[in-house]
């Protein structure tokens, strides 16, 4: 893999692929995108029209529609298809028995091609599906990755940081667990500016008013759901998260970012894919940062992965 001849592949071009596609290349991340869907004339369209707007980008990137053998020497596979979610719906693992269908055909084929890169799967109910995926391609661990809580963690900087009127970058605050409600927060590490963020809040009490940990992590997990009853999906949020995730793939940034990944004795817990602060650089999930947690935190992320992994049986066939 190198900068220079980098490919993506992205399976599943609807408002989240197409978008996702899109943010790869207005910030030019790499030479190559092939759009995959079994719709092909919708994957044809948005690679004409993105084919367009490169006119007006940085950097020349060929965007075009593929197929599945065109995943055999992709860096990346970005795996975004899913069944629908119903509109009533208020938690992602509802979606698991139709999911389950989608990625085992999509992995079936993706394998086929001969690909040994790294997959990062969009797909939800993601912890569920990036577990099935790693299970079903045969690939190391490090190169199945689920995007997990990287954008409730950025949903969360957001929430505090409005609460002082800050840019929410300077919000140092990990979202870990299940893509989902029983996700958890670790407030022990939290900080703004290298402050602990329970003596800001305490600090600026005028400020922080009658705000909660409790509460700020209720509306970081109910985010999603406000966009989704308002506007049917989430697109922006999900697409510029797994392009910083591609991101530090491609460039071998080592970022850490809090992705699913397979734990096997992280945290007291085992073979089940869970976010957690994690350094991603080209060989995809390199290592896993235990940071500290209190009794109550440990026990909750525990609990998350108790709920993700109660689903396991659900996959077998």
């Amino acid at each position: 893999m190198s900068f220079k001849n980098s490919k993506v592949a992205i399976i599943g071009v609807g408002n989240v692929g197409a978008t996702t596609a899109y943010t790869l290349i207005n910030q030019g991340l790499c030479e190559e995108i092939v759009l995959i869907d079994v719709n092909k004339e919708k994957a044809f369209g948005e690679a004409l029209d993105m084919q367009h707007s490169i006119y007006f980008m940085n950097r020349n990137i060929n965007v075009h529609a593929g197929d599945y053998e065109e995943c055999k020497d992709a860096d990346v596979v970005i795996i975004t298809a899913s069944v629908p979610m119903d509109p009533n719906a208020n938690d992602r693992l509802s979606m698991l028995d139709g999911s389950k269908k989608v990625m085992k055909s999509i992995i079936t084929s993706v394998m086929a091609s001969g690909f040994n890169g790294i997959i990062v799967v969009i797909s939800n109910p993601v912890d569920v599906m990036t577990y099935y995926a790693y299970k079903l391609s045969g690939l190391p661990k490090n190169q199945v990755i689920g995007t997990g809580t990287t954008l409730d963690t950025a949903r969360l900087a957001v929430e505090i940081s409005n609460l002082y009127d800050l840019d929410s970058k300077s919000v140092s605050a990990f979202v870990m667990g299940e893509h989902g409600d029983s996700e958890i927060v670790s407030w022990h590490s939290a900080t703004i500016g290298g402050k602990n963020l329970e003596d800001v809040m305490k600090d600026n009490k005028e400020r922080t008013r009658d705000e909660t940990f409790e509460n700020l992590r209720k509306k970081t997990t109910a985010a999603g759901w406000e966009i989704f009853h308002r506007k049917g999906a989430t697109t922006y949020g999900i697409a510029a998260s797994v392009a910083a995730v591609v991101k530090s793939i491609l460039f071998n940034e080592n970022r850490i970012l809090p992705v699913s990944v397979l734990l096997e004795g992280e945290y007291g817990i085992n073979n089940v894919y869970l976010s957690v602060p994690t350094i991603i650089n080209q060989i995809g999930a390199k290592e896993i940062v235990e940071i500290k947690l209190d009794s109550k935190e440990e026990d909750a992320l525990k609990a998350s992965a108790d709920v993700v992994s109660s689903y396991y049986d659900a996959l077998k066939d």
